[in-house]
């Protein structure tokens, strides 16, 4: 769908509340029917979402999320979580083939989006996410292969 969060970002935006309609969700490659990781939400969906917080004032809220509440079942949320991420396992081959330590690099990015349509028009639209994930896990086992035999390799007790 997206190479890059950036792009993601760029299309998100491009979505005017209250005049982009489902025409173009579709030329941007978003549909739910054709495309995975888009989650339909109902408007209970949506309202468990955004307006949850007992806190918040009716007024607080987005003008599109209120016509969304008063639309009832002309209301549906379109949650997109799309990522790009790629694990490299580095150090010692050894190492890490007898499981004594194993060293993963983790990049690439994470991208998540609310759309809210009332009728097949945009009314709210939202995104967030990762634009840059690098992380390194290290994991040690000082017992290498033997660290996950534990009592498997005692013999069980004899009953008598």
């Amino acid at each position: 769908m997206f190479k890059t969060f950036d792009e993601a970002r760029r299309s998100i935006e491009s979505l005017v509340p209250m005049q982009s309609g489902l025409d173009s969700l579709t030329q941007l490659g978003i549909d739910p029917i054709k495309q995975p990781h888009i989650t339909i939400l109902t408007q209970a969906d949506v309202a468990r979402r955004l307006a949850n917080n007992s806190n918040m004032l009716r007024e607080d809220l987005d003008p599109g999320i209120l016509q969304c509440m008063r639309a009832r079942d002309a209301c549906r949320g379109w949650e997109l979580t799309l990522s790009s991420i790629s694990r490299e396992r580095t150090g010692n081959f050894f190492s890490d083939f007898f499981n004594f330590s194993r060293r993963t690099h983790t990049t690439g990015w994470r991208f998540n989006a609310l759309i809210v349509l009332v009728d097949n028009m945009v009314v709210y639209r939202t995104w967030g996410g990762e634009p840059m994930v690098n992380e390194i896990e290290v994991r040690t086992n000082p017992l290498g292969p033997l660290q996950d035999t534990g009592p498997s390799l005692v013999p069980p007790p004899t009953l008598r």
